[in-house]
């Protein structure tokens, strides 16, 4: 009888925690949506709950253009880790431009500019974790990942 009720005690406070962690999660999701749905965005950004501080990673992608949703997942997946490198470990950017000239024979001329941006970053984030995904209005598909910052109870 006695290892009964410590064993329902035991279950109802882990079941309690639990569901609190779980409640917790989902009420920062909403809120994340509702903060994308008001203002949206993409790439990184670092957003506070009441006990850690996170880096987001938001991305927008044409679910037509992915013949299954593992590869939409797998793309996904990459783009964020590769904004998140970014701003973890910065990138080198390099810009081009060209102008081109050419005269007619009626005596005008043509002009074209060509800019090149190449942009190479190199890191590695380990954990990123998809937080949610939903379809936006005009039918994309929006990512958010996360990954912590540092916690509130450390600083």
């Amino acid at each position: 009888m006695r290892l009964s009720v410590i064993s329902l005690f035991l279950l109802i406070t882990l079941g309690g925690h639990a569901q609190s962690y779980n409640s917790d999660r989902v009420a920062f999701t909403n809120f994340l949506i509702r903060m994308y749905n008001n203002a949206p965005f993409e790439g990184v950004r670092a957003v506070d709950d009441y006990y850690d501080a996170y880096l987001i990673s938001v991305l927008a992608l044409d679910k037509e253009r992915y013949k299954t949703e593992a590869a939409l997942n797998r793309v996904a997946s990459v783009k964020a880790m590769a904004q998140a490198s970014r701003f973890f470990n910065g990138s080198n950017i390099t810009q081009d431009m060209i102008i081109r000239t050419s005269e007619k024979s009626d005596g005008t001329s043509d002009t074209e500019i060509i800019e090149n941006i190449r942009e190479n970053s190199v890191g590695y984030v380990r954990a990123l974790e998809q937080l949610t995904n939903f379809i936006r209005k005009d039918g994309l598909q929006v990512f958010i990942f996360i990954t912590p910052l540092i916690s509130k109870n450390d600083r």
